[in-house]
């Protein structure tokens, strides 16, 4: 009788372990085998959330088919208090194990957002609010020239302020990277006037190519004590956001301090926010002899060493723009003056 419980119970001790080495075999299975989902997916997971919860969202959203397999393995794994928040994506028949692996190695995913040059802050918040993701506000106070456009990382919940703060940064980097490779004998003595020259040099060309000269144009005025004559300064002046109409003679001739038709030297402070590119092109300007450069019509500019021949660029240019109002002024076309 002795023998024979003894043999039952080692029977029922081994199906037992049977059933566990089974289980067992088939979690490892499961866990590993491709997910439910036919099509990527993204799922947010707010700070924190716990395991469970964790759990019953990738069920509900379709990521994993059974909550308490994944919580299972979390918790086997020792993986279960180093899940991760953050906004995640899953391809199509990710596993459990993949899963996992992505919430403990934080892999979220990544967004960007571009701010091309030549913006002013208004500007710049504008797409920063419209940025899906960020949160919080931005600083109130914001001076053009702080910042430095460009294409920037970030993350879901990231906050507006901390991104403008690696905005400033990455332009203060620049600058001072810049400014220790500018070339010598430059009219600009401070990393300020520096940002200053390289906004208005931001706004006046769209050309990549064209940035070094038309900064060499503008060291050549100030060498010579010459206006600027810039017509960005003068809608900034008028407007910092800028006017939606053409400028007139009269906005030439309208003081303000921005106003490089009526003030000598630069204006007191950046008019835009300049690129990398317009900053690098203002300490290390093309050397050339043009003191003038007008508009040619196919979006690049004419440049000229005398006042007689940015006279006949002025003239082509007013041809070819016939069409506009008699008292428009020139776009991007200095006045023609003789040089002091």
């Amino acid at each position: 009788m002795r023998d024979r419980l003894l043999t039952a119970f080692l029977s029922l001790v081994a199906l037992g372990l049977a059933v566990l080495i089974g289980a067992y075999l088939w979690s490892q299975h499961a866990v590993t085998m491709p997910g439910p989902l036919t099509q990527p997916s993204t799922l947010i997971i707010r700070p924190g959330t716990g395991l469970s919860t964790i759990a019953n969202q990738l069920q509900d959203n379709g990521i994993v088919s059974n909550n308490y397999l994944f919580e299972w393995e979390a918790r086997r794994t020792g993986r279960g208090r180093d899940l991760k928040p953050g906004e995640y994506k899953f391809e199509a028949g990710t596993s459990i194990t993949a899963v996992l692996d992505k919430l403990v190695k934080r892999d979220v995913v990544a967004r960007f957002i571009t701010v091309p040059e030549g913006l002013v802050t208004n500007d710049i918040l504008k797409i920063l609010r419209m940025a899906d993701g960020l949160v919080g506000e931005a600083p109130a106070s914001i001076a053009d020239g702080e910042l430095l456009p460009e294409t920037y990382r970030y993350e879901w919940d990231d906050t507006r302020a901390g991104l403008i703060e690696r905005m400033r940064k990455a332009r203060a980097d620049a600058l001072k990277d810049l400014w220790d490779k500018r070339a010598t004998d430059l009219p600009i003595t401070t990393p300020e006037q520096a940002m200053v020259l390289a906004s208005i040099v931001e706004k006046e060309t769209g050309v990549a190519a064209e940035r070094p000269k038309v900064a060499g144009v503008f060291i050549n005025r100030l060498k010579k004590k010459m206006r600027l004559q810039s017509d960005p300064t003068v809608i900034y002046g008028i407007s910092p956001t800028g006017l939606d109409r053409e400028l007139t003679r009269a906005d030439l001739t309208a003081p303000t301090p921005f106003n490089t038709y009526t003030i000598d030297g630069l204006p007191p402070s950046p008019i835009a926010h300049p690129g990398r590119a317009s900053i690098a092109a203002v300490l290390n300007p093309d050397a050339t002899d043009a003191l003038y450069f007008v508009a040619d019509g196919t979006g690049g500019h004419a440049f000229a060493a005398t006042l007689a021949e940015h006279n006949k660029n002025v003239a082509k240019w007013r041809k070819l723009t016939a069409a506009s109002a008699k008292d428009a002024a020139p776009a991007k076309a200095p006045e023609p003056v003789k040089p002091k």
